[in-house]
């Protein structure tokens, strides 16, 4: 698929396997450098990862273009676990990233005129949106459409996974646990494949790749304390979470704690995909019964994140978390200075500045 503008951009995708390849790049390009001898041009190559050594050659084309002062932009779009990869691998100080993260809920507020609810429960991948009146539709759309693919055709296809029945397990387990810390040996307890701790940690460490489900480390002044500590499950996307739980709506958001654990997972999932926008890390924080569901740390500076959604924890995490790092910032998402709505809309864009 190719499509050319009044404005000397070209866009072509290699979603086709059986055409694309090393050599169909170089012909793509041609054409839009056919398109730059007139303006700067933009070509975006959608699909990248699915050729073969595609990283070889644009590092070829492109220094080719720098050489002979070609004015043309290229953007490449893909699989971020894929791309990552190829990146490294043979564009070293040649690109800059672009994180293009599931949509927000005011991008799914305006697009889909969802509610507060609609989106912590479906979440934001808007091919999804238009069946979200048919749950069963819905998750089958998710597992066929969403899931299956990035973890066969994205992880699969890049890693080598001795085990990918483990990997799915651990996916479906870690997701439907979104919000909640839980060991790497309660973890393996709970799966039917065999595996060890050293495996789960590399599959979680893929499934963070991909942008699915990560495990946020414990905060500590001690990196190799943090490092050790046992994960805090978080999903990238709460319609991940919904899927894996396999529970209805109605259900989830009656429950107080299972409706609690999404907006946590919403929030973490929104710090998740700003961090990788603005640069900085996402932590959580437990000292004995002392709670804080996320630290933001840019830099030297620490912002200690409190979420009242509902579900009943121990009270104090702030302060106690203040006590020991008096330098933080302490905020609470869900009491009436900053409503979980308009975090999650984007209003409070001044706090992690």
């Amino acid at each position: 698929m190719r499509q050319l503008d009044s404005h000397f951009n070209y866009f072509t995708s290699a979603d086709d396997a059986n055409l694309a390849s090393p050599e169909w790049i170089r012909n793509e390009w041609q054409q839009a450098r056919i398109l730059a001898q007139q303006s700067e041009a933009v070509l975006v190559i959608d699909e990248i990862q699915k050729i073969v050594n595609w990283s070889s050659i644009v590092k070829l084309l492109w220094d080719e273009d720098t050489r002979l002062g070609v004015p043309l932009k290229v953007i490449l779009t893909g699989s971020s676990l894929m791309l990552q990869r190829g990146l490294a691998e043979s564009l070293m100080g040649r690109f800059e990233i672009l994180y293009s993260p599931h949509w927000s809920f005011s991008e799914c507020k305006e697009a889909f005129g969802y509610s507060f609810e609609d989106f912590i429960f479906f979440g934001g991948y808007p091919g999804a949106a238009a069946l979200i009146k048919d749950e069963q539709r819905w998750a089958r759309y998710m597992g066929m459409s969403i899931v299956e693919p990035t973890i066969s055709q994205d992880i699969l296809m890049m890693e080598a996974v001795k085990k990918p029945a483990l990997l799915r397990q651990l996916f479906m387990l870690g997701s439907s646990y979104s919000a909640q810390e839980l060991s790497y040996t309660k973890i393996l307890g709970q799966l039917q494949d065999t595996g060890n701790t050293v495996t789960l940690a590399h599959y979680l460490g893929l499934l963070d790749k991909a942008n699915m489900l990560t495990g946020l480390r414990k905060y500590s002044g001690n990196q190799i304390r943090a490092r050790k500590s046992s994960p805090r499950l978080m999903v990238y996307d709460t319609s991940l979470m919904t899927y894996a739980d396999g529970a209805n709506r109605r259900r989830l958001l009656a429950n107080p704690m299972d409706k609690g654990r999404l907006i946590e997972s919403a929030v973490g999932a929104y710090l998740l995909a700003r961090g990788k926008e603005e640069g900085f890390e996402v932590f959580w924080w437990r000292e004995r019964n002392n709670e804080v569901d996320f630290v933001i740390k840019k830099g030297s500076r620490l912002t200690a994140i409190e979420v009242k959604s509902g579900r009943v924890k121990n009270a104090g995490g702030g302060l106690a978390f203040k006590r020991l790092y008096p330098e933080a910032l302490s905020l609470v998402v869900g009491g009436t200075a900053i409503r979980a709505e308009e975090f999650l809309l984007g209003l409070h864009p001044q706090l992690f500045s």
